[in-house]
């Protein structure tokens, strides 16, 4: 699916160029496609990265999870961590 006019949106309403355009739509897609599973290791990842410990991690993935797009099922800290390292 191309989204063309949300592409010709974008490239209205914005300095965008159509590819640049384009590119911003599949990447907001792909945002919005990842799963749960794929959104905790990916955020444990960056947090993890940004030097923060699992505590932190953990409660800070928990109180973001509820904000995404189609909010998954509350998840315990424990489950966030089988996620992570199975």
């Amino acid at each position: 699916m191309t989204h063309d006019d949300l592409v010709d949106h974008l490239v209205r309403s914005t300095p965008l160029q159509r590819g640049e355009a384009a590119r911003v739509v599949l990447d907001v897609l792909a945002y919005f496609d990842e799963t749960a599973e794929e959104f905790v290791r990916r955020r444990h990842r960056e947090l993890q990265s940004g030097g923060l410990n699992n505590t932190e991690i953990f409660e800070r993935i928990a109180a973001e999870l509820p904000h995404r797009a189609v909010s998954p099922p509350q998840l315990s800290l424990r489950q966030l961590r089988r996620i992570v390292y199975g």
